[in-house]
Protein backbone atom coordinates (compact mmCIF):
# COMPACT_ATOMS: atom_id res chain seq x y z
CA UNK A 1 0.00 0.00 0.00
CA UNK A 2 1.21 3.44 -0.52
CA UNK A 3 1.47 6.45 1.02
CA UNK A 4 -1.21 8.94 1.36
CA UNK A 5 1.30 11.67 -0.08
CA UNK A 6 3.37 9.27 -2.31
CA UNK A 7 -0.37 7.88 -4.29
CA UNK A 8 -1.86 11.49 -4.50
CA UNK A 9 1.29 12.72 -6.25
CA UNK A 10 0.96 9.60 -8.87
CA UNK A 11 -2.90 10.46 -9.34
CA UNK A 12 -1.27 13.91 -10.42
CA UNK A 13 0.16 12.12 -13.25
CA UNK A 14 -2.54 9.46 -13.33
CA UNK A 15 -4.29 11.09 -16.85
CA UNK A 16 -1.15 10.11 -18.67
CA UNK A 17 -1.34 6.43 -17.35
CA UNK A 18 -3.49 4.93 -20.38
CA UNK A 19 -2.32 5.37 -23.74
CA UNK A 20 -5.98 5.73 -25.34
CA UNK A 21 -7.17 3.19 -28.16
CA UNK A 22 -7.54 6.02 -30.38
CA UNK A 23 -3.41 6.11 -30.20
CA UNK A 24 -2.47 2.63 -30.68
CA UNK A 25 -2.07 0.45 -33.72
CA UNK A 26 -4.68 -2.64 -33.34
CA UNK A 27 -5.98 -5.14 -35.75
CA UNK A 28 -9.48 -7.31 -35.84
CA UNK A 29 -9.42 -10.88 -35.08
CA UNK A 30 -10.70 -11.54 -38.30
CA UNK A 31 -7.73 -9.79 -40.18
CA UNK A 32 -5.50 -11.76 -42.55
CA UNK A 33 -2.52 -12.22 -41.64
CA UNK A 34 -1.03 -10.53 -44.55
CA UNK A 35 -2.91 -6.77 -43.20
CA UNK A 36 -1.76 -7.44 -39.36
CA UNK A 37 1.74 -8.24 -41.27
CA UNK A 38 1.55 -5.20 -42.69
CA UNK A 39 0.78 -3.33 -39.77
CA UNK A 40 3.52 -4.91 -37.39
CA UNK A 41 6.35 -4.14 -39.87
CA UNK A 42 4.96 -0.24 -40.29
CA UNK A 43 4.39 0.51 -36.44
CA UNK A 44 7.44 -1.37 -34.79
CA UNK A 45 5.56 -2.58 -31.73
CA UNK A 46 6.70 -5.76 -29.98
CA UNK A 47 2.82 -6.83 -29.84
CA UNK A 48 -0.52 -5.24 -30.32
CA UNK A 49 -4.14 -5.75 -29.35
CA UNK A 50 -6.26 -7.98 -31.21
CA UNK A 51 -9.77 -6.90 -31.34
CA UNK A 52 -13.48 -8.70 -32.29
CA UNK A 53 -16.19 -6.87 -34.32
CA UNK A 54 -17.92 -5.02 -30.77
CA UNK A 55 -14.20 -3.78 -29.62
CA UNK A 56 -13.79 -6.05 -27.15
CA UNK A 57 -10.08 -7.19 -26.80
CA UNK A 58 -9.60 -11.17 -27.82
CA UNK A 59 -6.20 -11.52 -28.24
CA UNK A 60 -2.39 -9.80 -28.61
CA UNK A 61 -0.47 -10.49 -31.58
CA UNK A 62 3.59 -9.95 -32.37
CA UNK A 63 5.23 -10.20 -35.78
CA UNK A 64 7.08 -13.97 -34.70
CA UNK A 65 3.32 -15.04 -34.35
CA UNK A 66 2.96 -13.98 -38.11
CA UNK A 67 5.89 -15.33 -39.60
CA UNK A 68 6.11 -18.48 -37.57
CA UNK A 69 3.60 -20.36 -39.98
CA UNK A 70 5.44 -19.16 -42.64
CA UNK A 71 8.24 -21.04 -41.89
CA UNK A 72 9.04 -24.42 -43.20
CA UNK A 73 11.87 -26.35 -43.26
CA UNK A 74 11.85 -26.27 -47.11
CA UNK A 75 11.17 -22.42 -47.73
CA UNK A 76 8.76 -19.58 -46.77
CA UNK A 77 5.79 -20.13 -47.38
CA UNK A 78 4.25 -16.43 -47.67
CA UNK A 79 0.75 -17.70 -49.33
CA UNK A 80 -0.49 -18.43 -45.17
CA UNK A 81 -0.82 -14.32 -44.85
CA UNK A 82 -3.35 -14.50 -47.01
CA UNK A 83 -4.80 -17.68 -46.39
CA UNK A 84 -4.88 -17.36 -42.70
CA UNK A 85 -6.54 -15.17 -40.65
CA UNK A 86 -5.25 -13.16 -36.99
CA UNK A 87 -7.45 -15.23 -35.04
CA UNK A 88 -5.73 -18.91 -36.42
CA UNK A 89 -2.22 -17.28 -34.66
CA UNK A 90 -2.87 -14.66 -31.71
CA UNK A 91 -1.97 -14.98 -27.89
CA UNK A 92 -5.33 -15.60 -26.38
CA UNK A 93 -3.98 -15.64 -22.63
CA UNK A 94 -2.79 -12.56 -21.60
CA UNK A 95 -3.19 -9.94 -18.71
CA UNK A 96 -5.49 -7.03 -18.68
CA UNK A 97 -6.83 -4.73 -16.20
CA UNK A 98 -10.06 -2.42 -15.81
CA UNK A 99 -9.88 1.32 -16.37
CA UNK A 100 -10.85 1.14 -12.65
CA UNK A 101 -7.97 -1.42 -11.24
CA UNK A 102 -5.75 -0.45 -8.44
CA UNK A 103 -2.17 1.19 -8.62
CA UNK A 104 -0.87 -2.17 -6.70
CA UNK A 105 -2.17 -4.33 -9.37
CA UNK A 106 -1.37 -2.82 -11.96
CA UNK A 107 2.64 -2.35 -10.76
CA UNK A 108 2.25 -6.20 -9.78
CA UNK A 109 1.02 -7.04 -13.55
CA UNK A 110 3.29 -4.86 -15.32
CA UNK A 111 6.77 -6.85 -13.46
CA UNK A 112 5.54 -9.59 -16.00
CA UNK A 113 4.32 -7.65 -18.73
CA UNK A 114 5.66 -4.28 -21.14
CA UNK A 115 2.46 -3.16 -21.29
CA UNK A 116 -1.84 -4.17 -20.17
CA UNK A 117 -4.33 -3.81 -21.87
CA UNK A 118 -7.08 -1.19 -20.46
CA UNK A 119 -10.88 -2.77 -20.79
CA UNK A 120 -14.16 -1.05 -19.05
CA UNK A 121 -16.39 -3.36 -17.38
CA UNK A 122 -17.40 -4.87 -20.64
CA UNK A 123 -14.56 -5.84 -21.90
CA UNK A 124 -13.92 -3.35 -24.28
CA UNK A 125 -10.68 -1.65 -25.63
CA UNK A 126 -9.93 1.19 -23.57
CA UNK A 127 -6.50 1.68 -24.32
CA UNK A 128 -3.13 0.44 -22.83
CA UNK A 129 -0.74 1.03 -19.61
CA UNK A 130 2.61 0.81 -20.52
CA UNK A 131 5.48 0.36 -17.73
CA UNK A 132 7.71 3.14 -19.27
CA UNK A 133 4.88 5.15 -18.82
CA UNK A 134 4.19 4.42 -15.09
CA UNK A 135 8.17 4.57 -14.13
CA UNK A 136 7.79 8.32 -16.19
CA UNK A 137 5.37 9.07 -13.19
CA UNK A 138 7.51 7.55 -10.54
CA UNK A 139 10.51 9.39 -11.74
CA UNK A 140 7.92 12.61 -11.50
CA UNK A 141 7.46 11.26 -7.66
CA UNK A 142 10.70 11.38 -6.96
CA UNK A 143 11.81 14.28 -8.15
CA UNK A 144 8.41 15.96 -6.64
CA UNK A 145 8.00 14.71 -3.27
CA UNK A 146 10.54 16.93 -1.50
CA UNK A 147 8.86 20.14 -3.36
CA UNK A 148 5.40 18.94 -1.94
CA UNK A 149 6.22 17.75 1.48
CA UNK A 150 8.97 17.96 4.10
CA UNK A 151 10.85 14.56 3.95
CA UNK A 152 12.10 13.96 7.41
CA UNK A 153 13.96 10.16 8.78
CA UNK A 154 12.05 8.70 10.98
CA UNK A 155 12.72 8.58 14.44
CA UNK A 156 13.11 5.30 16.43
CA UNK A 157 11.88 5.29 19.91
CA UNK A 158 13.70 2.83 22.40
CA UNK A 159 10.34 0.56 22.58
CA UNK A 160 10.36 0.16 19.18
CA UNK A 161 14.01 -0.64 18.77
CA UNK A 162 13.37 -3.33 22.04
CA UNK A 163 10.58 -4.94 20.21
CA UNK A 164 12.33 -4.97 16.45
CA UNK A 165 15.74 -6.35 18.78
CA UNK A 166 13.80 -9.34 20.08
CA UNK A 167 12.25 -10.21 16.61
CA UNK A 168 15.63 -10.50 15.12
CA UNK A 169 16.77 -13.04 18.43
CA UNK A 170 13.44 -15.17 18.14
CA UNK A 171 15.03 -18.81 16.54
CA UNK A 172 13.48 -21.63 15.11
CA UNK A 173 14.56 -25.00 16.66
Amino acid sequence: MFSPEVEQLIKEKAGDFIIPACKIAIVQDDNPLMHAFLILTKVRYAKIPVLDSDSRIVGLLSLAMITDPMLTTQKVDTDVLNTMTVRDVMQTEFDKILVTETLEHELHLLVDNAFLPVVDENQVFQGILTRRELIKSFNYVAHELDEHYAVTPKTVTLEHQATHSQKQNISVI
